[in-house]
């Protein structure tokens, strides 16, 4: 485990069969579509889960990417997210599946719901890796949650600080030492 960590909250192999379940709920939700599904990566954190679950689907999917902001340097959300860079695909008629790393304020999942839906759209599905509702700040819910998390700052498999760590196979928590010393 990483010197950095305070402990290991899950493991690559326990993370990898929920990207199986994921990956199930999907191809059953979307067996019957007539066009393949735009599959959204919400670029950085969700891009190892994004690329697990994808591979991991039965069902055809496109893909797109997009990127935002909302933690910057910081532990905590600003509330406010930025689209960085936007969508290359139209969603207008489709079914679309955001994928995430984590749900903490709800903040972006919310504006990446209104979003896609105000851009027409078909369907809407939110997926991803971790739920923190101890931290929300809106009334909102992912369509799938992996894992639920307790109000703990972790770090691997995508989740960063400050573009750290991303790269770890496994999820645990960030010494508190880490990022106080920085704020």
């Amino acid at each position: 485990m990483n010197g950095d960590l305070e402990r290991l909250v899950l493991s690559g192999e326990q993370i990898q069969q929920k990207v199986k379940e994921a990956a199930a709920w999907l191809d059953e939700r979307f067996a019957k579509a007539d066009t393949p599904p735009l599959a959204i990566c919400v670029l950085r954190g969700s891009v190892f889960f994004f690329c697990d679950l994808v591979r991991t689907m039965q069902t055809p999917v496109q893909l797109d990417f997009m990127t935002v902001s909302s933690y910057g340097g910081s532990t905590q959300s600003s509330g406010a997210p930025e689209i960085v860079a936007d969508l290359s695909a139209s969603v207008q008629g489709r079914d679309v599946i955001l994928v995430e790393d984590i749900v903490d304020s709800g903040h972006t999942l919310v504006r990446m719901r209104e979003l896609i839906e105000g851009r027409g759209a078909r369907s809407f599905t939110a997926v991803t890796l971790f739920d923190k509702p101890s931290r929300r700040q809106v009334s909102v819910k992912a369509d799938f949650s992996c894992f639920e998390v307790g109000d703990e700052f972790i770090v691997g498999y995508g989740l960063d600080y400050d573009q750290q760590y991303r790269n770890l196979p496994y999820v645990g928590v960030l010494k508190r030492e880490i990022y106080e010393k920085k704020n």
